[in-house]
């Protein structure tokens, strides 16, 4: 029985599933690794954690596999977006942490290009924010701060990649140095129009173009591997995104104007533009939805830096909750917040205020107030980002949303979806299988491969759980408000960018 192992690779672990032809999860593994933050604002992985972690699911799902027959016939690949790694042209070792998409180190240089008045170009080239969620930022800083590996890099004994590419290097064992349009245009090195490198653009960053890896359509060939040895024979890679844009192939919206968010350590809201760039925008980004072949679709998306990484720093940072997945539970004991908002800005803020400097905030407290108001503020914090986002949306892109389709680990919880569907006002079509980055990119490698599968039956979408509003509308607008006054608070003691 052929199958796809699909490697999921995200900001908080990495995932692995074996999945057959008709898109059911005959085996699955996952693993967390560790985040690092050095000072304050700034994240980090290590690499080599991720590709241990890569070996030891990929190990697992395969040995599962085995015992019932299932055979890999392909491996694809989505990966976080925006997390840059520089490493060894041929050992592939690599030279400094991972430095994650919500790390901020860049912001000083992304105000000098402002200074410089480049902000408009690199806008209209890139499609792209002038911010440091992008990798630019950040590499230019590694430039500044290690001239060894800027010299490693200029002379071509180093190279730059995205996780995507650090892993296919891994996998070929050094043979394959490639990327794919949807990492590729997340850099602020990429032209969204010519869709290639820019070479100016690399130069406003001190970028070196010779150590970017070659783009490749989401749907080509990247090579080989046998995953370190665990398959008896090479098997190819094919179907590697970004996991947003995997998603969003995933949840089958191929048609202009669907939508999707995912739920995860930050949110993607990503809807389809069609066979053109979007143009115009002020608050959104536009970016490379995919490449099949020479067929390329464009997105407008909204990006929220903290989702669900609220809950984790509940967990992790404040000891409020042991578990996250005890959060619905105490947010369901109270009637309502009470007044209480969350204001995650541990990064700045995302989509559509855009202030890197804005710190996060508990708004609204009183006497009365105790951690289940604070956890619940916390979780409602997602759906009011979303519906912040979804606002410029409407806003920017002439559409009106009738629907949404969700994915991620968050939507296996019933009192945010709905909470989420009655703040938002628009359907709310959540997929029972939270790992849609795994099953888009899986499709797209099938469909590359020239496999004989039917997209919609691969999907699965048929059973998705629909979430409809229910609050009255008044008593939403009421909470909205409080939202947004939090955030004006926020914005009030941040720094203009």
């Amino acid at each position: 029985m052929n199958c796809v192992l699909a490697l999921d690779q995200s900001t908080s672990a990495t995932k692995a599933l074996l999945l057959d032809l008709n898109g059911r999860v005959l085996a699955q593994a996952s693993r967390e690794h560790q985040q690092f933050y050095p000072r304050p604002g700034w994240v980090e992985h290590d690499p080599e954690e991720i590709w241990q972690n890569v070996l030891e699911v990929t190990g697992a799902v395969v040995s599962e596999g085995r015992s019932i027959g299932a055979e890999v016939a392909l491996i694809s690949i989505a990966n976080q977006r925006e997390t840059v790694v520089v490493f060894e042209r041929f050992t592939a070792r690599a030279l400094h942490p991972a430095i994650v998409w919500q790390c901020r180190r860049g912001d000083p240089l992304c105000a000098a290009q402002r200074e410089l008045g480049r902000e408009a170009q690199i806008r209209s080239r890139s499609g792209l924010r002038l911010d440091s969620y992008f990798p630019a930022p950040k590499l230019q800083w590694l430039m500044h701060e290690r001239p060894d590996l800027a010299a490693a890099l200029q002379r071509g004994e180093a190279r730059i990649g995205t996780i995507d590419t650090y892993l296919i290097h891994r996998l070929t064992a050094g043979a394959v140095f490639a990327t794919d349009h949807t990492n590729a245009s997340r850099t602020l090195l990429y032209d969204i129009q010519k869709r290639t490198w820019d070479e100016e653009l690399c130069g406003w960053w001190e970028v070196p173009m010779r150590a970017l890896a070659p783009i490749r359509s989401s749907d080509a060939h990247f090579g080989e591997t046998t995953l370190a040895g665990q398959l008896p024979k090479p098997v190819p890679i094919r179907g590697v995104m970004g996991d947003s844009h995997a998603a969003l192939f995933g949840q089958r919206c191929v048609h202009t104007g669907s939508a999707k968010v995912t739920f995860g350590t930050g949110s993607s809201i990503l809807l389809n533009a069609g066979n053109a760039p979007p143009q115009g925008l002020r608050h959104g980004v536009g970016t490379v939805a995919w490449v099949r072949g020479s067929e390329c679709a464009y997105a407008l998306e909204g990006i929220i830096t903290t989702s669900a990484a609220t809950m984790v720093w509940l967990r992790d940072q404040m000891g409020i909750i042991d578990d996250v997945a005890e959060a619905a539970s105490m947010a369901a004991e109270l009637d309502a917040d009470d007044g209480v908002y969350v204001v995650p800005a541990f990064s700045g803020l995302g989509a559509p205020w855009w202030r890197a400097s804005a710190r996060g905030a508990i708004v609204g407290l009183s006497a009365h107030s105790d951690r289940r108001h604070v956890v619940r503020a916390g979780l409602e914090s997602i759906a009011y980002q979303l519906r912040d986002v979804l606002e410029m949306m409407r806003a920017e892109s002439g559409l009106e949303l009738r629907e949404i389709r969700a994915d991620g680990g968050p939507t296996v919880n019933g009192f945010l979806m709905q909470f989420v569907a009655d703040i938002v006002g628009v359907e709310l079509s959540v997929a029972r299988r939270a790992d849609r980055a795994a099953v888009g990119a899986a499709l797209m490698g099938a469909l590359g491969a020239g496999m004989e599968v039917l997209p919609e039956d691969f999907a699965g979408d048929a059973d998705n759980v629909i979430y409809r509003r229910q609050m009255p509308e008044s008593r939403v607008e009421a909470r909205y408000q409080g939202w947004l006054r939090a955030v004006n608070q926020v914005l009030c003691g941040a720094s203009e960018n």
